[in-house]
């Protein structure tokens, strides 16, 4: 057994059957001699009797066998299918139909359905769907005009893009080809134990959480955009960002209005999943997104990040245990980790 792994956190994941732990380890069980997945839903066995390997080949060399309920082996084969589809879709001038899709990867649709989104945290289509809408906004950011970036995009009609994609971006499509133009953002700068906070957000939600900067920064990210102070809601929208500085383990559910490729909002959907007060390495982080190879895309994903705390990076460290990079310091990532850790996941209070 692998003394990186933490048996306690380990222990943790496989009582509560956390997928999200599938593929980090293996649980070994001495009384029926078999290892599964974290996620088995076979009857637990008593703590004591239990051991963790990294891999399934390290569980089979101890001299365990396979389980046959949650085909431990399987992982590996579900990520790459996973792999392939992304790259299927991501090629595709028309994203193929779902029984297409899970046949050409060698699955049944509704089984490949469930896996893909376990995986990326969205369904295929909504995977395709997103990376239409990402070509038109890259488009959009290009200059080209709101027509051009529509079938640039991959849709059939501007009615499907106004459907889909528009919504995505916070801002009309024209708005957005000229950098922001006509939206309004409001900020407001919140003092925190780990250092002032610019909070700022336009009328769907937070569109900027920084520690140790102001609008200048906002000026540079909005540079079409009227950036304004704050009001009332503004600061109560704050005090609540600054309670999760100040209580991370907090859940939240602040309107956010951000946007990305869909391989960075696959990863700031993934970077959600991870509880508080755990830790996941890039390489985890890229595998829960769907594309196990992306190590270094991963992590200029999160260098991406525009809310963090909200989206929580965090909680990404280097393979190893390292604490790794953050945009505002290693010592407030450390802080921030240490106070997940130290305090149990509560609930925020609803928002009036």
């Amino acid at each position: 057994m692998s003394d990186a792994i933490d048996t306690d956190a380990a222990w943790a994941a496989f009582a509560s059957r956390d997928r999200g732990a599938d593929g980090r380890f293996v649980v070994a069980v001495r009384t029926t001699g078999i290892y599964c997945r974290p996620s088995c839903p076979a009857r637990h066995p008593r703590r004591e009797n239990v051991s963790f390997y990294p891999a399934p080949d390290q569980a089979r060399a101890a001299g365990y066998r396979a389980c046959l309920r949650c085909r431990p082996d399987e992982i590996a084969r579900d990520r790459l299918a996973v792999a392939r589809a992304l790259t299927l879709l991501d090629t595709a001038e028309v994203p193929p139909p779902l029984e297409e899709l899970a046949a050409t990867v060698g699955y049944a649709p509704h089984h490949f359905h469930r896996l893909f989104k376990r995986a990326t945290g969205v369904t295929p289509a909504a995977y395709a769907r997103g990376l239409k809408a990402s070509r038109a906004t890259q488009a959009l950011a290009a200059g080209a005009s709101v027509t051009t970036a529509i079938y640039e995009g991959g849709y059939s009609a501007p009615s499907r893009f106004y459907d889909h994609a528009a919504p995505r971006l916070g801002m009309s499509p024209s708005a957005w080809s000229r950098g922001g133009a006509g939206v309004t953002i409001r900020w407001t700068i919140a003092p925190t134990s780990l250092g002032p906070l610019l909070v700022a957000a336009t009328d769907r939600g937070v569109c900027r959480v920084a520690f140790d900067t102001g609008p200048g920064d906002l000026d540079r990210l909005f540079p079409k955009a009227q950036i304004i102070p704050g009001d009332a809601a503004l600061a109560h929208l704050a005090q609540e960002v600054v309670a999760l500085v100040e209580s991370p383990a907090r859940n939240h559910d602040l309107p956010l209005d951000v946007r990305g490729t869909a391989f960075q909002e696959a990863i700031w959907q993934a970077l959600r999943t991870i509880p508080p007060g755990e830790t996941r390495s890039y390489a985890d982080l890229a595998a829960l997104a769907g594309r196990p190879g992306a190590v270094r895309a991963a992590g200029s994903a999160c260098g991406a990040n525009h809310v963090p705390i909200l989206i929580p990076c965090h909680r990404v460290t280097r393979s190893g245990g390292a604490t790794g990079g953050y945009a505002f310091g290693p010592e407030r990532k450390q802080a921030l980790l240490a106070r997940e850790k130290d305090a149990p996941a509560t609930r925020a209070p609803p928002r009036d």
